[in-house]
């Protein structure tokens, strides 16, 4: 968690948001599955084949997410 002294802080605002943003993001990578079991269950292959794509775009999106969050840790920004 971030101090609230402008002075000291463990991370800087940006890598706190980053790290929130990527575990948003892994939880609903994971919840996606019992959706896509849902959808499998009720036989509907249209939606299990709409929440692969979306769980897919969500993978995708937390691997940019690390890539900027590792730049971002070394750096200080992108």
């Amino acid at each position: 968690m971030v101090a609230t002294n402008n002075q000291t802080k463990a991370i800087s605002d940006l890598e706190y948001d980053l790290v929130a943003v990527l575990k948003n993001k892994a939880e609903a990578v994971q919840l996606y599955e019992t959706y896509i079991q849902d959808a499998q269950k009720a036989d509907s292959q249209p939606c299990v084949e709409l929440l692969r794509q979306i769980q897919q775009t969500e993978m995708n999106q937390v691997q940019e997410i690390r890539r900027h969050l590792q730049e971002v840790m070394q750096k200080g920004k992108m």
